[in-house]
């Protein structure tokens, strides 16, 4: 982390909507946060969030893209993913059943992340996912 910045830095990444630019975006991910302790949590809801902007959203599309954004300070880390819309409909938590075999990825995040906030981005959605340090996943920083 960047011990000596009293705001928040953000970083900004746009990727194209191919499966493999996951891993891409995994890796910048790490790349900034490395030696952070929300690394490996972050790096977990970027790959949940990007797969499901390719999977669910015109981000997918033979022309499509994903924009992510980290903003990283002292206190929190918060990973951002904007698809490209299409769909019509805004990410929400669903409950899947048992064998179901997507459906998952958001309420996963939900459960690593602090505080999970969904808004209207251009057309399309912006998910942020906020990490605190020393806080209690679902808790509050303070």
């Amino acid at each position: 982390m960047h011990e000596y910045t009293s705001t928040a830095r953000v970083w900004g990444l746009t990727c194209p909507g191919f499966p493999e630019e996951v891993s891409r975006a995994r890796r910048w991910t790490r790349d900034i946060l490395r030696g952070s302790p929300l690394a490996e949590d972050a790096e977990v809801i970027v790959s949940e969030l990007s797969t499901n902007a390719i999977l669910h959203t015109a981000s997918g599309q033979e022309s499509g893209s994903f924009h992510l954004a980290l903003a990283v300070s002292s206190q929190m880390v918060a990973p951002s993913v904007t698809d490209d819309g299409g769909n019509g409909t805004a990410p929400k938590v669903e409950h899947q059943g048992d064998d179901a075999e997507h459906g998952r990825g958001l309420g996963m995040v939900s459960a690593i992340a602090h505080r999970v906030v969904v808004h209207d981005s251009n057309g399309g959605y912006t998910v942020t996912a906020e990490l605190f340090v020393d806080a209690r996943p679902g808790g509050h920083p303070c």
